[in-house]
């Protein structure tokens, strides 16, 4: 059923209709696309980890890998390496049961400031193990701790090359940008994109066979075509860039980007019905369906953009897909409530809003909370 609400600062009524997508869809076949998850908290701020775990339930229904313990739940950002550890295991117990493709970021975050080379080595290689023995696939995370310590390219190619002469299977380079985490800055040794760029291309080439893929997230559609052109055969480009998926996920002559994207993990039903119309060849349906996600994406990711995830569980929440408006270390307050208004507004019209009478009497507390404060 519809539902309608007048927001606060709009003389229009807003109304919601239950919008047109499936419950559930399959696994797009065209593209590999992971949804980066976010973690869900009581009102006390403890991990709630049956809505957690049934966040990732619902993204696997609708065909998307779950990309886990990523910069989406909050590594670094007051999800410690020990909880990170215990969500790996906990999500690929639940993948092992269901068949959900699940890949979980390998970092260094349980280094102390001051690290040696060999210590971001050895850091790297205990999350890889941990990773691999959960028997996930592993999304090698850029390091705080390694651009750090590193002095130039040359450190980032040891310390890649060794950890990539060790796993297991392929796995999944992680390039964030400094808009993500600006302690990131810098990174692969390099202030330019193209030295950037080269030092990664020699690291995959090198590895051969061992690289699945690389994300990319510096917000840049041509960096990332750029890039990606330049890419060994076989070697997956993975859009991370939650402004300019619609264009680099359609793709051009040339190729197209898959997608580790947390922006998935707010537009889930939406994207789910676009991807199953891009393997239908229907690319008009695809544009159709994706373009009015964009401007949602835009406003969760602006500056300052490591605050995204705050507006993913807002829509989660919205959704019944927890119980509480609550992350982590309190990080749900990171975003003003006129953002969240925004947020509403942009997830109404891209249709991501799946239960409109439940989205909006959660709007109407959230708004009587927030005016009361």
């Amino acid at each position: 059923m519809s539902a309608t609400l007048t927001l606060p600062g709009r003389t229009q009524p807003l109304t919601l209709e239950p919008p047109p997508w499936p419950a559930a869809h399959r696994p797009a076949s065209s593209r590999r696309a992971y949804a980066a998850a976010h973690v869900a908290a009581s009102a006390g701020g403890e991990i709630d980890w049956e809505s957690t775990l049934g966040f990732r339930e619902y993204l696997w229904s609708h065909g998307f890998g779950i990309a886990e313990a990523m910069d989406t739940a909050q590594r670094g950002m007051g999800l410690s390496w020990e909880q990170a550890r215990e969500l790996i295991q906990r999500t690929a117990a639940r993948a092992a049961q269901t068949g959900g493709l699940l890949a979980c970021g390998a970092g260094t975050d349980q280094l102390s400031d001051g690290a040696s080379l060999a210590q971001v080595s050895a850091a790297y290689e205990e999350q890889i193990t941990a990773v691999e023995d959960a028997g996930a696939n592993v999304v090698l995370m850029a390091s705080r701790a390694l651009v750090a310590v590193a002095r130039s390219a040359d450190d980032f190619r040891d310390v890649y090359g060794h950890l990539l002469s060790g796993v297991k299977r392929p796995v999944i380079l992680h390039w964030l940008g400094e808009m993500f985490d600006p302690a990131l800055a810098g990174y692969w040794g390099a202030d330019s994109f193209e030295q950037a760029a080269a030092t990664v291309l020699e690291i995959i080439t090198r590895a051969g066979s061992m690289v699945d893929g690389i994300k990319l997230s510096v917000l840049d559609a041509d960096k990332e075509v750029w890039l990606r052109r330049r890419l060994p055969a076989g070697v997956r480009m993975y859009t991370g860039d939650d402004f300019g998926y619609a264009g680099l996920i359609e793709g051009d002559e040339h190729g197209h980007s898959d997608a580790l994207l947390g922006a998935l993990a707010a537009i889930t039903a939406p994207a789910a019905e676009a991807l199953a119309a891009l393997d239908a060849g229907d690319h008009a349906r695809y544009r159709a369906i994706i373009e009015p996600t964009v401007p949602l994406s835009r406003t969760l990711f602006e500056a300052p953009t490591y605050q995204y995830k705050a507006g993913i569980a807002f829509i989660a929440w919205l959704n019944g897909l927890q119980p509480e408006f609550a992350m982590v270390d309190g990080f749900e307050r990171r975003r003003s409530d006129e953002h969240l208004i925004r947020v509403f507004e942009l997830a109404a019209a891209a249709g991501a809003l799946i239960e409109p009478e439940l989205a909006i009497e959660r709007m109407t507390l959230h708004l009587r909370i927030a005016a009361a404060a």
